[in-house]
């Protein structure tokens, strides 16, 4: 009889707890799914059996069919947000710093065409003025190039300095009359006859390797913003959208609105979901760390703003020495290409024609300019300040897709170490159990959280990291001073080197550096003897250095022509 009593007594509790249970209210969940903008219809007043719900567990829930529903639409634009908000930031900085590197290069290579074109005016007036579209066609010519066209600058140097050769002769020897054939016989004796010294192969040589490293790294940060853009516009797949629901909003079905999930759940869930993009990471690193090899080369005494001033020494000091060795070489160019026919007597009188060369200012130096007329800097900053800033930027986007999980995974979205015994963990307000898996689709095989196929990889992904392995290549390339080609870069991912490199003879690079330049008052105004690889930097500066002397020279080629 007592035993009867205390069995219709526990059955009695039972069935007054389960009915306390069935009764819970589920207004605070209702407040929550209200503040996400839904409408609360969906929201039952108690808890419900979950037979309905489809990723959620199946008990007594608050949720009901359409909420789920919505909860699982909500958490694919939650995700998109989550993955967006730091690729963003890190598509925002490279896409500035490309705009700001690729404004100052530009704007450089403008304030040198101006500067020049002053500098001529004065120095040669109208000699110069009826010649200056020779000026803006080099110019063009080496914009060109920068900006991706398919221009070789050592050809195109090369070209530069034997057609000036060709209007100096003439210049020289006006007592001659010479063909068009002749003036092609004088132009193969410039590397043999080396009429303005050492400065053509000098400036030759920093012209290049210089505009090659400029180029290609700009070219390298329009490469890291366009695929980090890429990337972060991938759609999660249903398995990830799952995985999502089930840590972010099933807890609400329960009831659990406060309670955050696990850290070690949620990197599990996105390293899942971010599992393709997680395979970026090795060849992401490696294209920074040719990204930091290059940005060393733009950096050093080859500065462009560090070299401006004797420039245009360098340029007259070469024509100056055609002319103080004119007669030995215009002696060897007659035995070779053969005696000239001499021109008929000029009418204003013997040696008329040689005062006019005078008069047209032909042997008059450069004048440096005076610290109040130098051009403007171009782009309001400095290239070292622009190369300081994207190198700090290089080194924190280091490993940003393996930490991207971890990033989403802050202490914001998740309930952390503190409280890692009362976290979601997917079922339950308890320890979440399971290891962490490792980053990458390969990794993802025994993921607990998120069904990864690891034999479908995702193909916009892959596209990436050939990119990225593409521009590692050409970043190498320009490390090593090879020219790199951008044209037919979704054909071969190894560039082509058109230019004189390092990789064969280091010890050759460096003494191919090791020069001083000296200023009208025999000051030393750089020397990088102290260098033990060529400096891109050095290069972006002489580059510009080199382009303006090619200018300079070219134009005076075509003016006297």
């Amino acid at each position: 009889m007592v035993c009867l009593r205390l069995l219709c007594t526990l059955a009695a509790l039972i069935a007054s707890a389960l009915g306390d249970l069935k009764s819970r209210s589920c207004s605070e969940v209702r407040r929550a799914y209200i503040s996400k903008g839904f409408n609360q219809i969906d929201v039952p007043n108690q808890e419900i059996n979950g037979d309905h719900l489809k990723v959620c567990p199946q008990e007594f829930t608050c949720c009901s069919q359409a909420m789920e529903e919505k909860y699982s639409q909500q958490s694919k634009h939650d995700f998109k947000n989550a993955v967006t908000e730091p690729c963003n930031h890190m598509q925002a900085t490279f896409a500035s710093r490309y705009k700001k590197f690729d404004e100052f290069f530009k704007e450089l290579l403008e304030n040198a065409e101006k500067s020049l074109n002053e500098m001529f005016v004065k120095t040669y007036g109208r000699l110069y003025t009826q010649n200056a579209a020779l000026f803006k066609d080099l110019f063009v010519e080496l914009k060109r190039y920068y900006v991706g066209g398919s221009v070789n600058l050592e050809d195109t140097l090369n070209d530069f300095w034997a057609r000036l050769l060709e209007r100096m002769f003439q210049l020289v020897n006006q007592d001659y009359v010479f063909s068009e054939e002749y003036l092609e016989c004088v132009s193969k004796y410039t590397d043999q006859l080396k009429p303005f010294g050492d400065v053509p192969r000098k400036l030759k040589l920093q012209v290049t390797r210089s505009f090659v490293a400029a180029r290609t790294f700009a070219q390298g940060l329009a490469v890291a913003r366009d695929v980090v853009s890429k990337v972060s516009a991938v759609n999660p797949t249903p398995q990830c959208s799952q995985a999502v629901v089930k840590m972010m909003y099933c807890p609400y079905c329960r009831g659990l609105v406060t309670v955050k999930p696990c850290n070690n759940y949620c990197l599990n869930v996105m390293r899942g979901c971010l599992a393709n993009a997680g395979d970026l990471d090795a060849d992401w690193n490696a294209f920074i760390d040719s990204m930091l090899l290059v940005a060393e080369r733009l950096e050093g005494p080859f500065n462009i703003e560090s070299v401006m001033d004797p420039i245009d020494v360098k340029i007259s000091d070469a024509i100056m020495n055609m002319q103080e060795n004119s007669m030995q070489v215009s002696k060897k160019v007659f035995q070779g290409c053969g005696q000239p026919k001499l021109a008929p007597p000029s009418p204003e009188g013997p040696g008329r024609s040689a005062r006019s060369v005078s008069e047209a200012g032909f042997s008059a130096r450069f004048r440096p300019y005076n610290p109040e007329e130098r051009p403007t800097t171009a782009a309001g900053t400095s290239l070292d300040r622009l190369v300081t800033d994207v190198k700090e930027k290089l080194k924190a986007a280091r490993k940003f897709w393996s930490s991207l999980p971890s990033k989403i995974c802050s202490h914001e979205m998740t309930a952390g170490d503190a409280e890692e015994d009362a976290c979601w963990n997917g079922s339950a307000k308890s320890r979440y159990q399971f290891a962490v898996t490792g980053n990458g689709l390969n990794s993802q095989a025994n993921n607990p959280d998120v069904k990864v196929d690891i034999k479908k990889p995702d193909i916009l992904i892959r596209r990436q990291i050939i990119t990225l392995r593409d521009m590692t290549v050409k970043m190498k390339n320009a490390y090593n001073g090879n020219d790199v080609n951008f044209i037919d870069a979704s054909e071969d991912g190894s560039g082509e080197a058109s230019g004189s490199g390092c990789e064969s003879d280091p010890e050759a690079c460096i003494r191919e550096f090791d020069f001083k330049s000296t200023n009208e008052a025999g000051k030393t105004v750089m020397s990088d003897k102290k260098l033990e690889v060529p400096s891109a930097a050095a290069g972006i500066a002489l580059s510009h250095v080199v382009f303006l002397a090619s200018i300079l020279i070219v134009a005076m080629q075509r003016q006297w022509r």
